[in-house]
């Protein structure tokens, strides 16, 4: 490996800019699922960093028993209700959004594992359709990893693994790489997907082979939420069509940017407002 740096000038030209007869649509549309009614906040955070990374229509995906709860909160974004996974690929089928993030606070289980058999068994409606499998969606397949890379190897969806330390040992326990550049390109390899590895020095890589390492890295950015607002920046980049490598690594950067540049006291609901400033410089 060269210069492996994650920097804008690996990914800035291929931000998305909205065309300008661009609609809601066209400028992506992204399906978060939500946990139950004690779960919530976690994919309203996702669902805010999808919009603020520029998605054009951000929908929640909630389960019946949490739908009031998830309107008290929400305004510009969307609403459905998809309780099972019968639900879920009714509404990939109808709305084709082009990314689905699934995890954050959702729920490890039997229900967690079928909604993502669900998605990655679905045809997905759009040439670039990206799935971000985050939290809780990484530790229910801690037991069959193999079941999981199967299903990402037979889906036409690019898929998005966002592992911190722990979660990166419940699907690859047996990476030996010395680096953390070396465990990731493994793992990537090993399971067809995509992989952020989270962390002071949050590594990228892609199973073609390429790795970046991010080095802007901020302490504060180490507060509940902060993975789950990364989850939704890189799906809001990819449903905007940029190649979802590429997405996973601006997302990274510009995390870790608005993270350093608030500073003390942030909490994770700060992080989607200072997006459209650092956007607004890159672009």
């Amino acid at each position: 490996m060269s210069d492996n740096r994650n920097l804008p000038a690996l990914w800035a030209a291929s931000l998305p800019r909205p065309a300008r007869d661009a609609h809601k649509y066209r400028r992506g549309h992204v399906l978060v699922l939500s946990g139950g009614p004690l779960n919530t906040g976690a994919a309203r955070l996702s669902a805010k960093g999808a919009a603020r990374a520029g998605a054009g229509a951000v929908t929640v995906g909630s389960p019946r028993d949490a739908l009031s709860t998830n309107a008290a909160h929400l305004t510009s974004t969307m609403l459905a209700e998809i309780e099972d996974a019968a639900a879920l690929t009714a509404f990939l089928t109808e709305r084709s959004p082009a990314a689905v993030v699934i995890g954050p606070a959702f729920g490890v289980g039997v229900k967690c594992r079928a909604f993502v058999e669900a998605i990655l068994s679905s045809a997905p409606g759009k040439k670039h359709a990206t799935l971000v499998l985050d939290a809780d969606a990484i530790t229910a397949f801690e037991d069959e990893p193999e079941g999981l890379f199967s299903l990402v190897a037979g889906s036409g969806w690019k898929v998005v693994l966002t592992p911190h330390e722990g979660e990166f040992r419940r699907l690859f326990a047996d990476i030996k790489e010395e680096s953390k550049a070396g465990r990731t390109m493994e793992a990537a390899r090993r399971s067809g997907a995509i992989v952020v590895y989270k962390g002071p020095d949050t590594t990228i890589a892609g199973p073609d082979g390429r790795v970046a390492v991010n080095g802007n890295g901020s302490p504060f950015l180490a507060t509940a939420g902060s993975g789950d607002v990364l989850a939704g920046m890189i799906a809001g980049l990819a449903g905007q069509g940029m190649p979802t490598y590429e997405a996973a690594c601006a997302a990274v950067w510009i995390h870790a940017e608005a993270g350093a540049r608030f500073g003390p006291g942030l909490i994770a609901d700060d992080l989607p407002d200072m997006l459209p400033a650092i956007l607004r410089e890159l672009l």
